[in-house]
């Protein structure tokens, strides 16, 4: 039997392939080895997802945010073992899950645009190149964050329209010391300020935030996937609740770009699934 996870910080989507190939599914916690111990993550693994496992576990592929080191993807794999001691377990990140999501195993270019941003060339099989996100301060163009950065800026330089920034003030009701705390002094500022985004969501249809979307989009698209080499040529996919729910948007900043954007999914965890059953 074998194991497949997509985590991120908040839930993890696993996916379990019986002997006879059938598929099943289960939902944990999200796992984090920058702020949890193989200890605390191996706990809730065994409350959480131990229960509905019924068969002995051959082999666990496990695709992480945060398991970009050696030092993470081994804390992750020391507490998968705790709990599956004779699994043979393999840690990869979130970016990867993504290209063999996306992509198969066929070469590409695969995005993620959702609370955060990223991409990568992909051969069909592993990574080749990576234009660095830089993450949410320096980078992380057209995702959640970004977007919430930008009403924020917006609303407190007056730069917002006046029909947009009742509401705003409605639903949010904050002030600039609230989201001066949030920002620089308390932990995960990035799941803070994407939080704002859906504001833009359900507000897409003005013009300004139209706007505001197709101008994340187009950064995006300019400062990473035109990075690459013959990226005209390529064939460019998305994953991410961004890219997913501003599919259209996404779409037409991309046609008057010149970039050729395939498939757009919200979630890698079938696309995870398919790639093992044919691996």
């Amino acid at each position: 039997m074998q194991l497949i996870a997509d985590s991120g910080s908040t839930k993890t989507d696993w996916r379990i392939i019986d002997a006879e190939g059938k598929i099943s599914q289960a939902k944990t916690v999200g796992f984090n080895p920058y702020h949890q111990s193989a200890s605390d993550i191996g706990a809730q693994l065994q409350e959480e997802l131990l229960p509905q496992i019924t068969n002995e576990v051959e082999t666990i592929h496990f695709y992480g945010a945060g398991c970009s080191t050696d030092s993470a993807c081994q804390t992750v794999k020391d507490a998968l073992q705790q709990v599956f001691a004779s699994s043979q377990v393999n840690i990869y990140n979130d970016l990867l899950a993504a290209a063999r999501a996306l992509c198969g195993h066929q070469p590409g270019i695969a995005c993620i645009v959702g609370t955060g941003a990223n991409s990568c060339l992909y051969d069909g099989s592993e990574i080749t190149d990576n234009v660095p996100p830089l993450g949410y301060i320096l980078g992380d163009e057209g995702s959640a964050t970004w977007i919430g950065k930008q009403l924020l800026n917006s609303y407190f330089k007056r730069a917002m329209p006046e029909e947009l920034k009742n509401p705003f003030e409605k639903r949010f009701s904050i002030s600039a010391g609230d989201v001066l705390d949030s920002v620089y002094r308390q932990p995960q500022a990035n799941r803070y300020l994407a939080q704002f985004s859906r504001f833009a969501f359900h507000h897409l249809k003005h013009p300004w935030v139209g706007q505001l979307i197709y101008e994340g989009f187009s950064q995006f698209l300019e400062k990473n996937v035109k990075q690459y080499e013959n990226y005209q040529q390529q064939p460019i996919h998305f994953t991410g609740g961004v890219a997913f729910y501003y599919a259209n948007v996404l779409r037409q900043v991309a046609n008057d770009r010149g970039v050729r954007v395939q498939n757009i999914l919200e979630s890698p965890i079938a696309g995870l699934t398919l790639f093992h059953q044919t691996s």
